[in-house]
């Protein structure tokens, strides 16, 4: 019999199905659930860049999609777009083009990044149009709730989750005491 994963882990581990920056070889691994149009993951991105680049190789970075439906009215479309992004090897790019332009997140914008990201937008069109990318924005939102993600950004460190409600400087320190362990 199976139990459900405690509230406070990671319940779906990293695979090759997800976005990655850095090596499978590093020694801790950051997962963000995060949302386009959320404030306080567009101050994470800032925050895990800096992170990112202090620790190097050390260090890898996967984000998954928690769009919060109720409140970010374009998130769940910006999600879609990324994947499509993603499936011409553009996501991300197409992921710092969200976070710097949050404001903007309409339909016609998300098309915009996409001629920015140099990406194929007949292809990129059909797929929006289609919601082929649904589903896995989806599938991300429920590995979240079973991992007991309820708002954004919310960060695992090493499958552990990381409470930032009081800083991004949380999430330095648990990575620099998962790096001592």
């Amino acid at each position: 019999m199976s139990h459900p994963a405690a509230p406070f882990s990671l319940s779906d581990p990293v695979n090759q199905n997800d976005h990655i920056l850095g090596a499978a070889s590093a020694r801790v691994t950051i997962v963000e659930y995060g949302d386009f149009e959320c404030p306080s993951c567009q101050q994470a991105y800032r925050g895990v860049t800096i992170l990112l680049k202090h620790f190097g190789a050390s260090a890898r970075f996967v984000f998954r999609h928690f769009p919060l439906r109720e409140v970010h009215r374009h998130a769940e479309l910006a999600a879609e777009a990324a994947e499509a992004a993603a499936a011409q090897g553009a996501f991300w790019q197409f992921h710092n083009l969200l976070f710097e332009n949050q404001q903007h997140l309409k339909a016609k914008n998300l098309r915009q990044y996409a001629e920015q990201a140099d990406i194929d937008v007949q292809r990129f069109d059909f797929e929006m149009g289609d919601h082929i990318y649904l589903q896995r924005v989806q599938e991300h939102i429920a590995g979240g709730v079973k991992s007991g993600v309820r708002a954004t950004p919310t960060f695992f460190v090493n499958g552990a989750l990381c409470d930032v409600s009081f800083g991004i400087d949380r999430l330095r320190a648990a990575v620099d005491s998962a790096m001592r362990a």
